[in-house]
């Protein structure tokens, strides 16, 4: 238990150094200044391209998304995140050493033995897919779909609305991916960083409110066309339509797209959303308070 104790502390004091030096220096890598760029690279695209004009620079709760932005990017990994994810891992290798198992003999392949290129579209397409199913549990499964919920209590779409989320969703996110990438191992900083930035830039366009679609690349590429009938209030079922994170392709695939007209004026949100609250404290509380019946279905 010692050990588990020693990983947790070395955790926050690593991330601590780590994100403190992240600030006072530059490189390609940067998660803290490559954050900002792809923000207000963004945000300035959002102000030269708006689809729905009529709404404001500062649009509704355009400063509780900004919070959000830095909590979740920054300050949820300082307090939980990094911590959680290596005594996670430290737990299930010595659980599969108590059954004689290492990672390297249940590994179905390694990335390393392929070309950087094709490791680096592997790795994308395993995470990307993964998450995409995650995504699709967030609204199917009753107790997912209680923490998701703060998420779609969004009620005008502009990029900061991408970090949004209540702190329990990355952890589910990160639990499941994580036996997956430790089947195929191999990938490299390099690797993760890249497609991390683009994620995040995707993310950002698909909440910004730009009416694009990238022409013939929607049916590879998620967008905001797309995106936005994610967070319609009326959908065509009970769960919900285009799970997509950077790929739309799974949606098609999968038969849960979902664009029947332009969605620039449609009304966002979810039947019960009256009942989030509207500051940031008191929705990091919501999913943790007792509901009714009633109020677990996911729309």
């Amino acid at each position: 238990m010692e050990k588990y104790f020693e990983i947790f502390y070395n955790s926050y004091a690593g991330y601590f150094y780590y994100l403190r030096s992240e600030i006072y220096s530059f490189h390609w890598e940067n998660y803290f200044y490559g954050l900002l760029v792809i923000s207000l690279v963004v945000w300035g695209l959002e102000l030269l391209f708006p689809w729905r004009k009529n709404q404001k620079v500062f649009r509704k709760d355009f400063w509780l998304d900004l919070f959000y932005l830095f909590f979740n990017f920054f300050l949820l990994n300082l307090i939980v995140l990094i911590a959680l994810s290596n005594t996670a891992e430290a737990l299930f290798i010595d659980l599969l050493a108590n059954f004689g198992i290492t990672l390297e003999r249940i590994r179905i392949f390694d990335l390393s033995d392929f070309p950087w290129w094709v490791s680096l579209i592997l790795f994308f397409l395993v995470t990307d897919f993964v998450q995409w199913a995650t995504h699709m549990g967030l609204h199917r499964i009753p107790f997912l779909w209680n923490f998701h919920k703060i998420h779609h209590s969004v009620k005008e779409m502009g990029f900061a609305a991408h970090f949004r989320y209540h702190w329990m969703e990355p952890v589910v996110y990160k639990s499941v991916l994580y036996i997956p990438l430790a089947l195929i191992g191999g990938f490299d900083i390099e690797a993760v960083a890249l497609v991390h930035f683009f994620n995040i830039t995707i993310g950002h366009l698909n909440h910004a409110n730009i009416g694009w679609d990238y022409g013939p690349l929607k049916y590879l590429l998620n967008n905001p066309k797309m995106h936005i009938w994610h967070h319609s209030k009326e959908i065509p079922n009970s769960y919900g339509v285009n799970f997509g994170i950077s790929l739309s392709l799974w949606d098609y695939l999968f038969k849960t797209s979902y664009i029947p007209y332009s969605g620039r004026d449609i009304e966002l949100g979810f039947t019960g959303e009256e009942e989030i609250p509207k500051d940031f404290i008191h929705q990091e509380l919501y999913p943790l308070q007792k509901k009714k019946q009633g109020d677990l279905n996911a729309n």
